[in-house]
């Protein structure tokens, strides 16, 4: 009976984010065209500027204390061990498969990232609803679940716009067809310079004057030329250097909305006054806590609809091949969450996780296991490169995810309890 109350708890939560996303599949068929292309970006925004950033504020500052900071230490650092293994797996991936350069990025990606944001939020609360869970209290596991996962959003939303997002970047700009023009018109200069070179000596002087009308301290176009190296003061040489880290890094997209959300909702639930203000029956501003945490109740159910709604679009052809799929679905599913387990077992022993949070140690280990990042598909469609070979991916990992999910949780379960 114990085994089968652990099934249940388990695969209802997996059944119920099915349902959704079929349910958003359906919704976005042509014939039915409520999800539309058009639909799904409205929403999508109305979800990423409203929803989600609701959800994570409300939730960490109900539920986020400074005591709590000693448990949740450890999970930025589980996050970084998942994108660090998985991308040396994706590396390896593509070095077997012999990928199209410009796509590696995305395999990369997808093997490194993890659904850190929306699964959780979606599977942690449903987990602690089911009777048999091993994580006791409903109300208590629902309420540090939502937190731990608001948190875990937070810290892939960082870690995605960092990490996975300059990996993309890289590597679709190395697209083949432009790489193809550049070395066309080397090779063309090439030529002409060689033709140049078996011209007669008689006639191979100068074409332009090249030093006319030019300083001796200047070029061709008026720039002046340096002479030894140039004298900068300190701060101006800082001062370029946070501008160049910027440039390359999407400053903006790190602090994303869920970002903010994440930051406003530890001041809150860490600053004595700001929670007694906010937070509590005799709270002032009890009322913006209380419309904060009801836009957040939206957020679930609608980035369930929009995954199923942007599966559609892996059913059209593209360049991936059966391999890199397969690939991807071991590395994510059969080998990361054997890692992961090593990985927080190691933590335990070593003191780093206390062996009573079990909820924590579950969503830790969770963390190895899930689908690729939805966020990848906006990272796709941002360079132009790799649109539809990543909701191929998408498609096929997130059908398998049902039954992916149900068994490791299962598995999670009797490993935490």
């Amino acid at each position: 009976m114990r085994i089968l109350d652990i099934f249940l708890a388990s695969f209802i939560p997996v059944l119920k984010v099915l349902l959704l996303t079929i349910l958003g599949l359906f919704l976005a068929v042509e014939s039915v065209d409520i999800l539309g292309a058009e639909a799904r970006k409205h929403l999508n925004k109305v979800a990423f500027f409203v929803f989600t950033p609701s959800l994570i504020a409300s939730s960490l500052a109900n539920n986020v204390t400074v005591k709590s900071i000693g448990i949740l230490w450890f999970m930025p650092l589980n996050i970084l061990l998942t994108y660090i293994i998985g991308s040396a797996l994706g590396w390896i991936l593509v070095k077997i498969t012999r990928t199209p350069r410009d796509l590696w990025g995305l395999i990369i990606g997808c093997c490194a990232a993890g659904n850190l944001g929306n699964m959780p939020l979606i599977m942690i609360p449903a987990v602690c609803k089911e009777r048999g869970g091993p994580f006791g209290n409903a109300d208590v596991c629902y309420n540090q679940g939502i937190a731990y996962a608001s948190f875990s959003m937070a810290i892939g939303s960082i870690y995605m716009w960092l990490y996975v997002y300059n990996i993309v970047r890289i590597f679709s700009s190395k697209n083949p067809e432009v790489i193809t023009k550049t070395d066309n018109i080397d090779s063309t200069i090439k030529s002409i310079a060689e033709r140049a070179e078996n011209v007669p000596n008689s006639h191979t002087g100068p074409l332009l004057p090249l030093n006319i009308g030019c300083s001796p301290r200047e070029d061709c176009l008026g720039s002046p030329i340096s002479e030894g190296k140039p004298k900068m003061p300190f701060l101006r040489r800082t001062e370029q250097c946070f501008q160049t880290l910027a440039s390359k890094v999407n400053l903006k997209k790190v602090l994303a909305p869920s970002t903010i959300g994440a930051i406003i909702g530890f001041m809150v639930g860490v600053i004595p006054q700001l929670r007694k203000v906010l937070i509590g029956d005799s709270a002032p501003l009890q009322v913006v806590q209380d419309t904060t945490s009801l836009l957040g109740e939206a957020t679930i159910p609608t980035l369930s609809l929009i995954v199923g709604a942007n599966l559609l679009r892996g059913l059209k052809r593209s360049r991936i091949h059966l391999s890199i799929i397969v690939g991807i679905i071991v590395i994510r599913y059969i080998i990361l969450p054997i890692l992961g387990v090593c990985v927080v077992k190691g933590a335990i022993h070593f003191g780093f996780v206390n062996s009573d949070h079990k909820l924590f140690q579950f969503l830790l280990v969770l963390q190895f296991a899930l689908p690729p990042a939805i966020s990848i598909g906006t990272m796709t469609q941002l360079h132009g490169a790799g649109e539809g070979e990543c909701s191929v991916i998408m498609l096929w990992t997130y059908t398998l995810a049902s039954v992916s999910l149900t068994l490791w949780s299962i598995f999670f379960m009797w490993f935490v309890g």
